[in-house]
């Protein structure tokens, strides 16, 4: 190439949502040497600086955006700074960045002297991009950094609203029949709580149909693994699905992406040194969920009643700032924290664990995890089974494909607000880290899927996985848009004869 494509990405501004595109960015520049242009608000962008590698031809671009215009508190650009009811107004106030995105395209095409961008890349809430895609003449994808079967499940439970016709606990979905049926309590709260006319309905019945008129999805996930969801998304938009996963961000990448971690690897490695071959149980409930103390009491009781070695990431429970510190003694089991240290069987992590490293030691046995996708991609990259504990979204769903199609996973509660027994967890525990047949049996599938990821996203000389394959017809389909554009352009202006 004579110019260096140029690829503009934009995420929404949450932890789980720019680490993916983030990690898509760093995945394209290495194998396709092009520029990136990373859009985002001034804070993230000032986060996202020192998480680049040197030499990098990323580019970041802030987009200006005031959260005091929309009732939020000053400076919030992320919602890992906001309390769980500002999170929607938060999502409203990313419709006034059409302006702004419009503006910086244009200006970008002109300081390229017209030579345009490659593609669009943009967020699942941000479908509103294509317009200005389009009116430029650019390519543009979505960019789903959740998996294909959670985010169909997602995708089809907003859209239709099936729960609210229902004359049981249990329903179908009227447009996926080949999912399996839906329990009321695998609905995440705000949906379980929505008719159709609230905020987040109303914004979503926008932003989904939105998705229809782009030129095609990009999904980090697996195509053999993540079948069933790719085919709904296929035939729901008519549009091309790129299973380009998993993209995942290098452990030095994460810092700078906003996590600095309550431990540094090098304690925490030396830890789990000293335990023996799959011993520990790793638990984190991700970015941007707790739960509540009476849920903490009972799973550091089960911990102590199993008497596993474990790492678990703590934040304050339900009802407290999930920023704030966390107090021990208040929310733990009175002098659990001093036993766990004098007996060595336990660290306590306070907000962030350098999650990467943990996954990829050999003392690591299980996760007990909320399921979000990053999480999951990252302990299957490293054949790691997971112990299910779902909070919002798709996380439901993407327990559902682990543990009824991959299996890899057991459930153990459901949602932040459950009733569960300190008892009921020590079985989880035990049936998927003792020599029982079923935890034999998940580890041995957590290692073929293992197989399979590392398969789907090789590329050398004789073998493309499919991964690779597919970001290949990506980056065809967006040339060839780009061939048409300029065609029709020059017909626009040839003279007539």
């Amino acid at each position: 190439m004579e110019k260096k494509e140029n690829i503009v990405m934009f995420p929404f501004m949450a932890q789980g949502h720019i680490i993916p595109f983030l990690a898509l960015a760093l995945e394209i520049q290495k194998k396709r040497g092009c520029t990136i242009t990373f859009v985002n608000t001034p804070l993230n962008i000032k986060k996202l600086r020192s998480s680049l590698p040197p030499n990098t031809s990323i580019r970041l671009v802030e987009i200006p955006f005031n959260s005091s215009d929309h009732g939020l508190p000053p400076n919030t650009e992320n919602t890992n700074a906001l309390p769980y009811p500002l999170i929607f107004r938060f999502i409203e106030a990313s419709l006034s960045l059409k302006l702004p995105f419009r503006k910086l395209i244009s200006e970008l095409i002109a300081e390229q002297n017209g030579h345009l961008p490659l593609c669009l890349v943009v967020d699942m809430f941000f479908g509103w991009s294509v317009e200005i895609a389009h009116e430029f003449g650019v390519s543009h994808a979505i960019f789903v950094g959740g998996g294909g079967f959670g985010m169909a499940c997602y995708y089809s439970l907003w859209t239709n609203m099936p729960h609210l016709g229902a004359d049981s606990d249990e329903f179908t979905l009227p447009d996926f029949p080949e999912a399996s049926k839906i329990h009321v309590t695998q609905l995440p709260e705000n949906l379980r709580l929505a008719d159709g006319n609230d905020p987040f309905a109303v914004f979503l019945k926008k932003v989904f149909p939105e998705w229809l008129n782009s030129d095609g999805l990009l999904v980090n996930t697996v195509g053999e693994l993540d079948k069933i969801g790719l085919m709904y998304f296929r035939r729901k938009i008519g549009r091309p699905v790129w299973p380009v996963g998993p993209v995942l961000l290098s452990m030095e990448n994460h810092a700078g992406a906003g996590k600095v971690p309550g431990i540094t690897p090098d304690p925490c490695n030396k830890w789990l040194d000293s335990k023996p071959l799959n011993s520990v149980l790793y638990i984190c409930f991700g970015s941007q969920n707790t739960i509540s103390e009476s849920q903490m009491m009972q799973l550091a009781t089960a911990l102590e009643v199993s008497g596993k070695y474990f790492i678990w990431v703590v934040r304050p429970p339900t009802g407290f700032d999930i920023n704030s510190e966390f107090k021990a003694e208040e929310w733990l089991p009175q002098g659990f924290e001093q036993r766990i240290q004098d007996q060595k069987r336990g660290l306590l992590v306070h907000k962030w664990a350098p999650q990467v490293e943990i996954l990829s030691h050999k003392s690591i046995s299980a996760f007990l995890s909320h399921c979000g996708w990053n999480s999951v991609l990252e302990a299957l990259s490293h054949g790691v089974p997971i112990i299910g504990w779902p909070m919002a979204a798709d996380q439901f769903s993407n327990v559902v494909l682990l543990e009824k199609e991959v299996g890899v996973c057991v459930e153990v509660a459901r949602g932040p607000r459950c009733e569960v027994k300190h008892e009921d967890i020590v079985k989880k525990i035990e049936l998927v880290m003792n020599d029982t047949e079923k935890g034999k049996e998940m580890r041995r599938k957590a290692h073929e899927v293992r197989d399979i990821i590392k398969d789907a996203i090789r590329d050398e000389e004789g073998f493309k996985g499919s991964s690779m394959k597919a970001m290949d017809e990506f980056f065809s389909a967006a040339l060839s848009r780009r061939e048409k554009t300029k065609l029709e352009q020059e017909n626009k202006i040839m003279p007539l004869t």
